[in-house]
């Protein structure tokens, strides 16, 4: 039974119980980055056995848009009912659509098991980082910062890699069994050892609330899955979703005004710094998830670089991400100050994007490594920041929503960041294709811009050759746009106020948007 006196954590003396909740919230973590990374390379294993290529871009697409819909509830529901309950119910969830999903015997099943999956992994990243909110006051949360983004990395650059060596050896079927131990020594960790103060909801649900956003933000990541790929971007389809998304935002934008318990409480968005973050997060969201999916294809298409070891292409990139994102946490923990690094990596962000898109056929594996560590670098003083100043612009009462509009506002990002990114290299290299190898350049990329290595290897010499250059022309176009992007994110960290984080003293006079100083609750175990 835990003791229920309160004590407050000191600066460099975190209990041996927060210590040990934090390794949880790590594989948490963990769970929820390397789901569809692992997923992804058994896919054309799973289409071998189940069939249903049709239905293919749905195992994903499903699980997206579960987990962007759950992802603003599970933060609501967490500030309503108690984040320890909420956050152990969405990683049972998780756990038993990644059961099923092991279990599916068709590509229905499969995708209608994702979506379960989705709905808990809506909840992961939230919790984490909400729990992590109460328990470590902001100025010591830099020096996590570091371990967040290790892991981060080690999904990305581990992921592509176990997701073959387990569909190799043990079947595709296992890409999902694998969460299930992982899980369930997290869900013991944190049973045992996190305690925090109980909540009971004074309102009920807000269900409307809840539909209309479900529904506006399904219509987004619908839009920018189908558009220019499934369906025409001037198409009828697309003109539906856009009009059925925008009214059913505007129609929650209104009701949040008269609900007693909002889902996103519009209050949080007066604080300058919250709105400025959700701004930086959509933008990096935008960038990081683009660069991640046309980075590697360049590297074997145009390099020849071995698509087995997929992963370690972005090793350059996310360890100059690991390495910053270290180090500003801890400049952020000794000295309070962060705004700094909003700006400085915006700017690495855009010269970074933009010397990507100087890449050509003829540039070399150790030049891209360069220019992919310049816009890690940029990325480092952003992931984290982004949070940490997002959580520390509202009250201790919001910190549930706030990191869930923070996290839903990155998801959506990437979203359109992979839509617009990728439409714009589909229709370079359907261009450039057409333009040197004719019509058979145009028959070649008719049904993908993207070839796989067989693919690629089967081409004519004139053909690959005149691939590389689409390619090149592709990656060119896409990078240039989201250096341009990136100016946003520059933009909104210029306006953003150094207020000062809770925990290191006394808050700003004349503050209106400093949140109450309010240390960290922690009940002894």
């Amino acid at each position: 039974m835990a003791d229920t006196q309160t004590v407050e954590t000191k600066p460099d003396e975190q209990p041996k119980s927060v210590r040990v909740v934090l390794l949880a919230l790590m594989i948490t973590m963990m769970l929820a980055m390397l789901d569809n990374m692992i997923v992804g390379t058994a896919m054309p294993t799973i289409v071998g056995e189940l069939g249903g290529l049709e239905h293919l871009s749905w195992v994903v697409t499903a699980y997206t848009l579960a987990t962007a819909a759950a992802t603003p509830v599970w933060g609501k529901l967490g500030d309503m009912f108690g984040r320890k309950t909420t956050f152990m119910t969405s990683i049972v969830i998780f756990l038993i659509g990644s059961a099923l999903s092991g279990m599916a015997q068709d590509m229905g099943q499969l995708i209608g098991f994702r979506a379960v999956q989705g709905l808990g992994a809506g909840g992961l990243m939230v919790g984490v980082m909400a729990i992590i909110g109460d328990l470590i006051p902001p100025r010591e949360r830099g020096k996590y910062q570091g371990m967040m983004a290790g892991v981060m990395a080690i999904a990305m650059i581990g992921g592509p890699l176990v997701g073959g060596t387990i569909t190799d050896n043990w079947g595709w079927r296992w890409a999902f069994y694998i969460n299930l131990p992982l899980g369930v020594v997290s869900l013991g960790l944190i049973s045992a050892v996190l305690h925090l103060p109980k909540k009971r909801a004074k309102a009920g649900i807000d269900y409307l609330g809840v539909i209309l956003l479900t529904v506006g933000i399904t219509s987004i990541v619908l839009v920018t899955t189908w558009g220019g790929s499934q369906y025409a971007w001037t198409s009828a389809r697309i003109m539906e979703l856009i009009g059925i998304g925008v009214a059913a935002l505007i129609g929650f934008v209104f009701w949040q005004t008269k609900a007693v318990e909002p889902v996103v409480p519009l209050h949080i968005f007066r604080s300058r710094n919250f709105t400025l973050m959700s701004i930086i997060g959509f933008i990096t969201g935008f960038v990081m998830f683009g660069a991640t999916l046309y980075l590697p294809l360049y590297q074997q298409s145009v390099q020849g670089a071995s698509a087995t070891n997929s992963g370690l292409l972005l090793l350059p990139m996310l360890g100059a991400m690991l390495v910053t994102s270290m180090v500003a946490g801890r400049v952020t923990t000794n000295t309070g100050r962060y705004k700094l690094f909003p700006v400085v990596g915006s700017v690495l962000m855009i010269v970074g994007l933009y010397l990507l898109s100087t890449m050509d056929t003829g540039t070399t594996r150790f030049t891209s490594g360069v220019f992919m560590a310049v816009v890690g670098l940029g990325m480092g003083c952003l992931m984290q920041i982004t949070m940490l100043v997002a959580q520390n612009s509202v009250e201790m009462k919001d910190m549930g929503v706030a990191s869930s509009s923070t996290t839903l506002f990155r998801t959506l990002g990437s979203s359109f960041g992979v839509a617009i990114m990728g439409a714009l290299f589909n229709n370079r290299v359907q261009h450039v294709m057409a333009e040197r190898a004719g019509a058979l350049g145009s028959k070649i990329t008719e049904k993908s811009a993207s070839l796989d290595a067989k693919s690629l290897a089967k081409l004519p010499a004139a053909a690959r050759e005149a691939y590389q250059h689409a390619v090149s022309a592709g990656v060119h176009s896409a990078f240039l746009l989201g250096s341009v992007v990136a100016i946003v994110a520059l933009i909104a960290a210029v306006f953003v106020k150094e207020v000062a984080l809770r925990g290191t003293g006394p808050k700003n006079e004349g503050s209106s948007e400093d949140a109450p100083v309010q240390p960290p609750v922690v009940e002894a175990v």
